[in-house]
């Protein structure tokens, strides 16, 4: 007789990676408690980029119906030289991305992301949500694991087949397993801001790039990402560059002249844009070096930034968290053994460490200087745009390995 903490999931995190999973897991028929240390289920950050390898598990979990009338279906993505407005390469999205790799590209206010996955958890009877709780503490043992849960003064107990950890970059989870557990800042700062496309700003990027584009503006001391959200309303702007830490927030506001010195030598309108938006904001970029393991006697397992959090330079932080939450549900319906855990963390180790590599080739081609980008601008002239979707199948066309029986 199967024992009834047998189908009992527990959650720590009410971010894309904990909402994804609940899903995952109660649609798999297990039963999920999901723990979330705020007492609203309040997403900080702007936009987020969604490839197709993401939003097929979207459409496969229900939760695209309510994110598609508030996303935004680029027709492409443009690589500018930043200071002489230059196109220097294009992929093509729009049609060709559903009809390449099977699902669109989308890009979305992460709030917007949550909305719709907290609406599809919701209507799930075998997920519940339980705010202002903080999974402090957990014992591995034969029947499972066992969880310490802090909520409103007090502590409680909660047994269960699994423990999800998927409780951010700054995991306290993660943090249980000592130093080696700890995020690092990468020392990078990502300054974000929205604005109105019918606004001063909107007026200044309309004459640097197209309004439906995802367009990528390349200098050695800066890289902007520009994209449009919430049907075009509003444009998403991050601005990466070097710099010291403004501390662990995602809503820092340090003194922007840090952005203003590194755009020297971009575009007029790239200078303009920095001053007419007022509402920069800072986040550290930190990245995570597990040297651990992601799982835990076959009944602990991190996911999203609790694992492995990286440099957005591949714009697939998102897309991972939600890769690792189905495919851990797949796994944990699929057997019941810990080994089955041991190759879950094998194969997504594998899948991470390659979009690491491909982000941190992205950060060095976009922040390329002098002879290195003559070479680089040279090699995307002469590459043509199918060979430039065709470097991208491994990852925009991947799939949930099917289950091995």
């Amino acid at each position: 007789m199967e024992r009834p903490d047998s189908r009992q999931i527990i959650v720590a995190g009410g971010g894309i990676a904990g909402l994804t999973a609940a899903i995952a897991f109660a649609r798999r028929g297990f039963a999920v408690q999901l723990y979330e240390r705020a007492t609203r289920l309040d997403e900080a950050g702007a936009g987020l980029q969604l490839s197709p390898n993401a939003v097929h598990l979207l459409r496969d979990l229900g939760v695209i119906e309510a994110l598609l009338p508030v996303a935004v279906r680029p027709d492409n993505v443009t690589l500018i030289d930043a200071r002489t407005s230059a196109t220097l390469a294009q992929v093509r999205l729009g049609d060709f991305a559903q009809q390449r790799w099977g699902a669109p590209y989308l890009v979305a206010h992460r709030a917007d992301l949550q909305s719709a996955l907290l609406a599809r958890a919701s209507r799930e009877q075998d997920i519940r949500i339980i705010t202002g709780a903080t999974v402090a503490d957990f014992a591995v043992h034969a029947r499972g694991v066992t969880a310490s849960i802090d909520r409103e003064g007090k502590t409680v107990e909660a047994t269960a087949r699994l423990l999800v950890g998927a409780d951010g970059v700054w995991s306290t989870l993660r943090g249980l397993a000592g130093e080696k557990g700890k995020s690092r800042f990468s020392g990078s700062i990502a300054w974000r801001a929205t604005v109105r496309s019918d606004g001063p700003a909107g007026a200044v990027l309309s004459r640097m790039t197209s309004a439906n584009s995802v367009a990528v503006f390349v200098h050695p001391r800066v890289h902007l990402i520009v994209y449009p959200l919430r049907g075009g309303n509003t444009l998403n702007l991050v601005a990466v560059t070097s710099g010291p830490s403004p501390g662990q927030s995602w809503n820092a506001q340090p003194d922007r002249s840090q952005l203003a010195e590194a755009v020297s030598g971009c575009a007029k309108e790239i200078h303009a844009l920095i001053e007419i938006v007022a509402s920069w904001t800072a986040w550290p970029i930190h990245t995570v070096r597990f040297d651990g393991p992601w799982t835990l006697g076959g009944a602990f397992a991190l996911i999203g930034d609790a694992a492995h959090a990286m440099t957005p330079f591949a714009a697939q932080g998102a897309a991972m968290a939600i890769e690792d939450a189905v495919t851990l549900a797949d796994s944990a319906a699929n057997s019941s053994a810990a080994d089955a855990l041991d190759a879950w963390e094998a194969a997504r180790r594998a899948r991470i460490a390659k979009v690491a590599r491909r982000g941190a080739l992205n950060r060095f081609a976009w922040h390329a200087a002098g002879p290195v980008a003559f070479a680089r601008d040279l090699f995307l002239r002469l590459r043509p745009p199918e060979r430039l979707a065709a470097d991208l199948d491994w990852l925009y066309g991947w799939r949930v390995p099917a289950a091995r029986g």
